[in-house]
């Protein structure tokens, strides 16, 4: 069976090898809470689709319009299986109680690395805060190369933003993107921060400029999150 939960998903669990992400868009803040309300009793009516599947998130975006998902999969093949036979089911239910919903397109992801504050017990993360960023062309090792100038410039950072719990850093299995969930005390620390002096999150080093003039870097855009609904198996 389907099982709600508070908690939010742990992002470096190994036997997880095929995160995802996707993002819907459905207009208002009502909307917002009345599509997580059609998700919850979609799954919580049926039993857990698959041993596979170790966990699904949804997240209500702080723009008022969009939601984000988040599903944990041992692998890409057990995923395919749900979806050939299982995931029309879910989509019909939902689109039946909140018409109009548009899915913008499912992301397929690879954990790269994660980094997180090392004082003290890490506080149940306020706000969810996901940078996309967007690369020209295929390139796999440059992404790489980029996270780890990245976390480099992290350990380097002299004035470190006090809200700041975890970084997530995902690449894209079309090895165009790189995805950093990221975990904060609240969303007014990470305002906070990106308000500091700097460009960013980062203070003005050459670690930071290094990283934010990387060659290739097309695109990066922040949102930020509220942890919504969490699903898992009973």
């Amino acid at each position: 069976m389907t099982r709600r939960t508070d908690a939010h998903p742990d992002l470096v669990r190994p036997d997880v090898q095929a995160p995802f992400f996707s993002t819907w868009r459905v207009g208002t803040p009502e909307r917002q809470r009345q599509t997580v309300e059609a998700v919850a009793r979609a799954w919580e009516r049926r039993p857990w689709p698959s041993a596979d599947l170790l966990g699904y998130h949804v997240y209500t975006g702080h723009d008022g319009s969009t939601l984000l998902h988040h599903s944990q999969w041992t692998s890409e093949q057990a995923y395919e299986a749900f979806a050939k036979t299982r995931r029309q089911e879910w989509v019909d239910e939902i689109d039946t109680a909140v018409p109009g919903i548009e899915r913008l397109g499912l992301g397929r992801y690879r954990r790269y690395r994660s980094a997180a504050r090392e004082s003290g017990t890490a506080p149940v993360p306020g706000c969810v805060v996901v940078v996309d960023v967007e690369f020209e062309g295929f390139g796999p090792d440059r992404r790489r190369a980029w996270v780890d100038a990245v976390l480099d410039a992290l350990a380097g950072e002299p004035e470190p933003a006090p809200g700041g719990i975890s970084a997530h850093f995902h690449l894209s299995t079309d090895g165009t993107r790189v995805l950093n969930y990221a975990e904060w005390e609240s969303a007014r620390a990470h305002v906070d921060a990106l308000a500091a002096p700097g460009d960013g999150v980062g203070s003005a080093t050459d670690r930071w400029k290094r990283v934010r003039n990387w060659p290739g870097l097309k695109t990066s855009t922040v949102a930020r999150y509220d942890h919504a609904l969490g699903l898992v198996p009973r």
